[in-house]
């Protein structure tokens, strides 16, 4: 994956500032198998085998890191060496820690110290926070998991660290999520649903990569903004939810459609429901999280967003080059078709219709 998305131009490289990384095969799923890789390891009786099992010499035999963790720890951070990105994978295993958002907050900080906003004073005797640096894996790993010295602001997120230098707009984040491997400059409706994501910025519950890289369920163009676009992002959305609620993994969702859910699912529960009931449990879902994150605070006008640099730069080079994404031409239509207010708000008959109105 790291090399189609490298060469479809939409690999974030240095905490989004473009999206071609000159190294990218240095670390792809082809270098790792040459280099490092023993096994698959699938989850029990599963055939795909997703998960990696590598062995170094310095930390011995370890799973992972799988794509998004490789990118986090790589070209986020203008990383190309793969031994060290395979043993900060193993690093934030060690200390539970996620590796997106390490990667994420990792490269805000060294942009925030590019752009010489964090100063070496700062960090004392600690490694400086250069693109390239693999002394800051280790270190400012271990740092952050204990909260110690500098680590204690890194703790606190890629967000909050920007916000504490008053430069909020270097955290890639949605809703103060770190974003993962796909620049959405370069796949607008993924964009869009990193902007709508009920958990902020996250890629599971809204693959539009599959559309619009891969090519399933079938090829749609990166930069079609369309109806037909928002449509697509919304059954990804409402398939993700009824998946997730059924138990079953999002990774077969590579080669099974909703169609074969429902006979999966009829079969093994006794019911008779179409596919389009189960896709409006999936809309429930996605209905009730909404309800509860308004509740809890959610301002659709401030957080259904990205970051500026998706809305106001254009992708400097590759494919993708002169595109931002036109999230102001999606958001209003995603509305409309989720049967919400023009504010982003779930409306009572929408909330009655889904039979969550006591939600509302």
């Amino acid at each position: 994956l790291v090399n189609i998305i490298n060469e479809n131009g939409l690999y974030p490289t240095r905490n989004f500032q473009t999206g071609v990384y000159e190294h990218a095969y240095e670390q792809s799923g082809e270098a790792m198998a040459a280099k490092y890789l023993i096994r698959n390891q699938p989850c029990y009786a599963c055939p795909i085998g997703c998960g990696r099992v590598n062995k170094l010499p310095t930390i011995g035999v370890t799973e992972g890191p799988e794509y998004e963790s490789t990118w986090a720890l790589g070209a986020n951070l203008g990383i190309n060496d793969l031994a060290s990105i395979i043993e900060a994978n193993h690093l934030c295993d060690e200390l539970g820690l996620d590796t997106i958002s390490t990667g994420g907050t990792l490269a805000t900080a060294m942009e925030l110290y590019e752009k010489g906003f964090i100063k070496d004073e700062d960090l004392g005797e600690a490694p400086p926070f250069r693109w390239g640096n693999t002394e800051v894996l280790h270190y400012y790993i271990t740092k952050l998991a204990k909260r110690e010295g500098f680590g204690d602001k890194l703790a606190e997120g890629g967000y909050r660290l920007a916000e504490s230098y008053g430069h909020p707009e270097y955290s890639m984040s949605v809703k103060k999520l770190e974003l993962p491997a796909y620049d959405p400059r370069g796949a607008e409706g993924h964009g869009l649903g990193y902007a709508t994501n009920n958990r902020g910025g996250c890629h599971i519950k809204n693959y539009m990569i599959s559309p619009e890289i891969l090519g399933y369920p079938y090829k749609m163009d990166p930069h079609d903004i369309s109806d037909d676009k928002v449509k697509m992002l919304i059954i990804f959305q409402d398939l993700s939810a009824l998946i997730d609620a059924a138990g079953l993994c999002l990774f077969t969702t590579f080669g099974l459609g909703a169609d074969d859910y429902r006979d999966m699912l009829n079969a093994a529960l006794g019911w008779d429901f179409s596919t389009e009931d189960y896709l409006k449990i999936g809309e429930r879902i996605w209905n009730a999280e909404r309800l509860f994150n308004l509740k809890a605070g959610l301002d659709p006008a401030k957080d259904d967003t990205l970051p500026k640099r998706f809305l106001e730069e254009p992708m400097p080079e590759g494919p993708n080059k002169g595109y931002v994404v036109r999230l102001k031409e999606m958001l209003p239509r995603y509305y409309a078709l989720r049967g919400w207010t023009e504010d982003g708000k779930v409306p009572p008959e929408k909330a009655k219709e889904l039979g969550i109105e006591e939600f509302v």
